[in-house]
């Protein structure tokens, strides 16, 4: 009777116990927007990327070895008793609005992928289907009766909960949030689509990006933006400033190259001249000097607003 090995990345059902399994040892790793496990080295930022880092190490099937528990950085506690001191009030000093925290913009979902397999590519025997959450391999038969459950939305990792998009459902653990059960059907698993890359979209190979991740901050004067992208190659990189929007090119040294091209339409009037930016190993960091000194709730002008009123400034003191 055939049994679904429990190893990290690898899940398959398998009836010979002397098989050879390829899997994770280590738990999964989420640290500052990068994703990786903890038993090698490589780190991505995209979850999908996260799910396809290639197993290191290679031992038996097993259907009691249960993966280890999501990494948690940990306080310890102090073995010493500190004695509450008592409170001296002091007089309130007369403070302004403090600056609240920016809201990170959702990207927008990665365009849809092929529905179909092409039916003149071949399929190789244990071909994992590529839709989230569903896991089921072609075991080289023929297809009909096929049903592929998963999940058409992207995963959502916010403020410890983990999910999905596409459905109402939240987790805490990463063990949980793999086992999800997915919330849409369809007749066909998906197992090689059209046989195109995703992203490519020239004849040289490029990659070609449609988001990348970004975050701000400001001050009074400048807006600090974040661009999300490893390896950007400095001396083919642009960044144009304009009065109103900022133009990106940005290609990494990455085989084959990958390619995020965008205008970037700004909420606010900036000074060009005096903007400026710099290429760091994980993203771009641009600059953006404002012309008017307002403060921004958002970086870009066709993002949808929260509706806080952010002020930006230092505290009043008392006279």
């Amino acid at each position: 009777m055939a049994q679904k090995c429990v190893h990290q990345s690898c899940g398959k059902m398998y009836s010979d116990p002397e098989e050879e399994c390829q899997y994770h040892p280590g738990p999964p790793i989420f640290h500052e927007g990068q994703k990786g496990w903890k038993c090698c080295k490589p780190r991505v930022l995209t979850f999908d990327e996260f799910l396809s880092i290639p197993p290191c190490t290679t031992g038996k099937h097993s259907t009691t070895d249960l993966p280890p528990t999501i990494e948690k950085k940990q306080v310890e506690a102090s073995d010493d008793i500190t004695t509450p001191r008592p409170v001296i009030p002091t007089p309130e000093a007369s403070r302004g609005p403090v600056s609240a925290p920016q809201p990170t913009a959702t990207p927008p979902p990665p365009p849809p992928e092929s529905e179909d397999d092409d039916p003149n590519l071949e399929i190789q025997k244990g071909k994992t289907c590529r839709r989230r959450a569903c896991g089921q391999g072609y075991a080289g038969e023929g297809r009909e009766g096929e049903k592929c459950v998963f999940h058409p939305g992207v995963p959502i990792f916010h403020e410890g909960s983990k999910g999905y998009t596409c459905c109402k459902r939240r987790v805490l653990e990463f063990d949980e949030f793999m086992k999800i059960e997915g919330c849409k059907t369809k007749d066909r698993h998906l197992f090689v689509g059209s046989g195109k890359k995703k992203g490519s979209g020239n004849s040289g190979g490029e990659e070609l990006l449609e988001t990348v991740r970004h975050d701000f901050y400001q001050t009074a004067s400048t807006v600090i933006a974040s661009f999300f992208l490893k390896k950007i190659n400095k001396d083919t990189a642009k960044v144009e400033f304009a009065h109103t929007e900022t133009n990106l090119d940005l290609v990494t040294t990455d085989t084959p190259p990958k390619r995020y091209k965008a205008v970037v339409p700004l909420f606010g009037p900036i000074d060009p001249e005096a903007s400026a930016f710099k290429i760091m190993g994980t993203k771009l960091e641009v600059t953006f000097v404002k012309a008017d000194g307002s403060s921004w709730p958002v970086l870009r002008s066709d993002e949808q607003r929260t509706g806080e009123i952010i002020q930006v400034g230092k505290a009043g003191r008392a006279l």
